[in-house]
C-alpha cells in the first residue's frame, strides 16, 4: 500500500489542496492521515492520467511497422511520459495480415494487463478514396468476412473501428455495433443524411474532427456538419497548431455539448524521440519539420503531438480553462470508451494519475499506483 499527499489535486471536477490519498491493489482510497512513515508528497498538480484514443505510434515504434506486443510497450512507454496512463493502439489502414498481427499484439497485452493497452483502434481500411489523407489507397476495401472475424475477438479489450460510412452498408455499421465495436467516422466524404444514418443504427464518434471529411457549407452540411449537430457523438480534435484553426477548434467547443471534444494526438513514431524521418507505405517517407509531420507526398501524416502538449494548447491557444483542458484529455475520453474506472480521482477509481507542474509539463506518471 502506498501513501501519497497531494499538495494540489484535481479530481476531474474541482481542485483541492493537500489531499491525503492511498493506493491499494491498484485502485484509490481517500483518507486523512493515512498511517506509515512511507508518504510520498506529490509537488505541483496531481490530475487524473491522460487516455488517448489515436495513437499510431511513439519512442520510435509504428504499429503498422511493427504489429508486436513489444512494440506497443515502446509506445506504451513513449506516451506516458507525456501522462498518457491508457491509450488505444491505432493501426492505419494495411493488409488484413497486418490486421491480425496487430489484433493478436494487443490480446497478448490485454491478457497480460500490460499497463496502458486500452484496447485497438483501427483507422481504416474501409475509408473513402477522395479522403484517405496519407492512407495507402491500395489497401483501402470494403468490409470481408475475414476482418468480420477480427471485430468480432473478444479478447482486444476496447475495440474502435474508424470508417467513412458512404463505403460502408448501414447492416454491416449495425453489425458492428452488434459486435461491441465502437464505430467511428471519419475519411469520410460522405452527406449530411449519410452521416446521420450511420450515427442512428450506432455509430457514436468522429475522429480526427474536420481533418479528412466532407466540410461544413450552407447547402450541404457534410460530416462536419452532423459531428458538430448530433448532440450524443464524441469528436476527437488534434490541437496542435497545424490540423485545425483555432478559430475552427473553439467553434467545435462552443457548438458541441459539454463532454463530448476529447484530445487526441494521431501520433506517430517520432513522438518522445528526435527523429528526423521514418519509412511509411508505397516507398514514401514521413518528414519532420519542427513539430509538424508531412508524406514525401505532401499530406499530414499524423503528428509528433503528445496529450500534455495538447492540454497546453488547448490552454494557451483555445482559451480553454485547465479544469476543462485536463477533463478533455481524461474524463471525457475515458466516457467515451466506457472507462468508468478512470478519468477521475475518487474512491475506488483506478490508481491512474500523474503530476504537472506549473507549466504543465509532465513531472511524473502512475500507472496502477506504480510510476512508470
Amino acid at each position: 500500500m502506498n501513501r501519497f499527499i497531494a499538495s494540489r489535486l484535481f479530481d476531474g471536477t474541482q481542485f483541492k489542496n493537500d489531499v491525503e490519498f492511498v493506493v491499494d491493489n491498484g485502485l484509490l482510497r481517500f483518507e486523512s492521515h493515512p498511517s506509515g512513515s512511507d508518504i510520498t508528497r506529490l509537488e505541483g498538480i496531481t490530475a487524473p492520467g491522460f487516455i488517448d484514443v489515436q495513437v499510431n505510434g511513439g519512442g520510435g515504434g509504428f504499429l503498422n511497422a511493427d504489429p508486436s506486443l513489444s512494440c506497443l510497450t515502446t509506445i506504451v512507454a513513449a506516451h506516458a511520459k507525456f501522462g498518457s496512463t491508457a491509450l488505444m493502439p491505432t493501426l492505419i489502414t494495411d493488409q488484413i495480415a497486418v490486421m491480425e498481427q496487430a489484433a493478436d499484439a494487443v490480446a497478448q497485452a490485454i491478457a497480460g494487463k500490460e499497463p496502458g493497452v486500452a484496447g485497438i483502434h483501427f483507422e481504416g481500411p474501409h475509408l473513402s478514396h477522395p479522403k484517405k489523407g496519407t492512407h495507402s489507397e491500395q489497401f483501402i476495401r470494403p468490409i470481408s468476412e475475414r476482418e468480420f472475424a477480427i471485430y468480432g475477438r473478444e479478447d482486444l479489450g476496447i475495440k474502435m473501428v474508424t470508417l467513412a460510412p458512404e463505403t460502408v452498408p448501414l447492416s454491416d455499421i449495425k453489425r458492428l455495433v452488434e459486435l461491441g465495436v465502437k464505430v467511428s467516422i471519419g475519411h469520410s466524404n460522405a452527406d449530411f443524411e449519410t452521416t446521420m444514418a450511420a450515427l442512428e443504427v450506432g455509430a457514436d464518434g468522429f475522429t480526427h474532427l474536420f481533418n479528412a471529411m466532407s466540410a461544413y457549407t450552407s447547402r450541404e452540411p457534410g460530416v462536419v456538419g452532423a459531428a458538430l449537430w448530433d448532440d450524443n457523438a464524441w469528436c476527437g480534435l488534434i490541437v496542435d497548431g497545424h490540423h485545425v484553426h483555432p478559430a475552427s477548434a473553439k467553434l467545435a467547443i462552443r457548438s458541441k455539448q459539454r463532454g463530448k471534444v476529447m484530445l487526441v494526438t494521431d501520433a506517430m513514431p517520432p513522438v518522445g524521440t528526435d527523429d528526423q524521418e521514418f519509412d511509411f507505405f508505397d516507398g514514401r517517407k514521413v518528414i519532420r519539420t519542427g513539430d509538424r509531420l508531412n508524406s514525401t507526398t505532401g499530406e499530414l501524416a499524423g503528428s509528433v503531438l503528445d496529450m500534455a502538449s495538447a492540454v497546453r494548447n488547448s490552454v494557451n491557444t483555445l482559451d480553454v480553462t485547465l479544469s476543462e483542458a485536463l477533463r478533455m484529455a481524461s474524463l471525457y475520453p475515458a466516457q467515451y470508451l466506457g472507462l468508468t474506472n478512470k478519468g477521475r480521482l475518487i474512491d475506488g477509481a483506478d490508481a491512474d494519475f500523474i503530476v504537472l507542474d506549473d507549466k504543465l509539463d509532465v513531472l511524473q506518471t502512475f500507472i496502477n499506483g506504480q510510476r512508470v
